[in-house]
C-alpha cells in the first residue's frame, strides 16, 4: 500500500497528523509517548522502521513533523484512520457519509465511527460494527410513518435491506432504465453478503479456535467503503422522497402564559 500513496499525499496527512496529535495531547512528553507506540524495533541495536527527533539537545521536546516525515506512507495511514482522520483517497465516500450521519443519525455515526478506527487494528470487528450501522440507519429510516413498512426490531440487514428496497421501489420501478434497476437489487444481494460476513467470519458471534476470522484490513476497507456507499445512496434517496417536514410554530399566545 506505500506505494500507492503519494508524496504529496503524504505531506498533506502529516500536517493533519500533526494538527490531530497536539489537539488531543497539550504535552510534548504526551504526544512523543503516542508516536512511540508505534516504533517496531528489529532487533537488540535498536534499528527501528523510524526514530524520535528532537527540537532540542536534551531531548524533552519531540519534533513531531521531522519524526513523521521518517515514516513510511502505510503508517502514516494507519496512524491517521487510528486518530479519525479522513483519508478521502483510500476510502473516498467516508467523509461524506461520516458528514450525513452526523446530521440526523448519530447512534448510526457513533457506531461507524467505531467501525470506521478499527480497520487497521481489528478488521473483524470493524466489519461487524459497519454491518451494525447500516442497521441502524435503515431502521431509522423505516421508523418516519411516511415509509409505512412495517418492521421488527430484532430485524437484521439482509431482512432490513428487503424491507427498505420494497418501501422505496427503487429495484421495481419502470421507470428506470433496466441496468439502474439491477445495481439497485445489487443492493440486497450485498447487504446480505455483509451481513454473512459479520455472522460467519467475525467474533460478533461466538466462534472457536479452528472457525475463520477475518484478519485482513484489506476485506475491512472493502466492506466499511461497501456500507458508506450503501447508506449514503439510502440516505440521500430518503431524503428526496421524504423531505423534512417543517415543525409548526404556533403563534397564539396562551392567556395562561401572560406575566400579569
Amino acid at each position: 500500500m506505500s506505494n500507492q500513496i503519494s508524496p504529496k499525499y503524504q505531506m498533506n496527512i502529516i500536517q493533519n497528523i500533526n494538527d490531530k496529535l497536539y489537539e488531543l495531547f497539550k504535552s510534548y512528553d504526551d504526544v512523543e509517548a503516542y508516536v512511540c507506540k508505534w516504533q517496531v524495533f528489529y532487533d537488540d541495536f535498536g534499528n527501528a522502521n523510524f526514530y524520535i527527533q528532537y527540537k532540542d539537545n536534551e531531548h524533552k521536546k519531540i519534533d513531531l513533523k521531522k519524526t513523521l516525515h521518517q515514516i513510511d506512507g502505510e503508517t502514516l495511514l494507519k496512524i491517521a484512520i487510528d486518530l479519525g482522520l479522513d483519508t478521502p483517497d483510500f476510502i473516498p465516500s467516508i467523509p461524506m457519509f461520516k458528514n450525513e450521519l452526523k446530521s440526523s443519525f448519530e447512534t448510526a455515526a457513533q457506531t461507524f465511527e467505531k467501525a470506521y478506527c478499527n480497520v487497521e487494528k481489528d478488521p473483524s470487528l470493524a466489519i461487524g460494527l459497519a454491518n451494525s450501522a447500516l442497521e441502524s440507519i435503515i431502521k431509522a429510516i423505516l421508523k418516519d410513518k411516511r415509509v409505512s413498512i412495517q418492521y421488527n426490531n430484532r430485524d437484521t440487514l439482509s431482512t432490513l435491506i428487503k424491507n427498505i428496497c420494497k418501501a422505496f421501489n427503487i429495484n421495481n420501478d419502470q421507470s428506470c432504465p433496466k441496468e439502474i434497476r439491477t445495481i439497485a437489487s445489487s443492493l440486497i444481494s450485498c447487504s446480505t453478503a455483509i451481513e454473512d460476513l459479520r455472522s460467519t467470519k467475525t467474533e460478533m458471534h461466538g466462534k472457536t479456535k479452528d472457525d475463520f476470522i477475518i484478519n485482513d484490513s484489506l476485506c475491512a476497507y472493502f466492506v466499511v467503503n461497501a456500507v458508506s456507499t450503501i447508506g449514503l445512496f439510502l440516505l440521500n434517496y430518503y431524503r428526496n422522497k421524504y423531505p423534512a417536514q417543517a415543525r409548526y410554530v404556533s403563534t397564539e399566545i396562551d392567556p395562561d402564559d401572560l406575566p400579569f
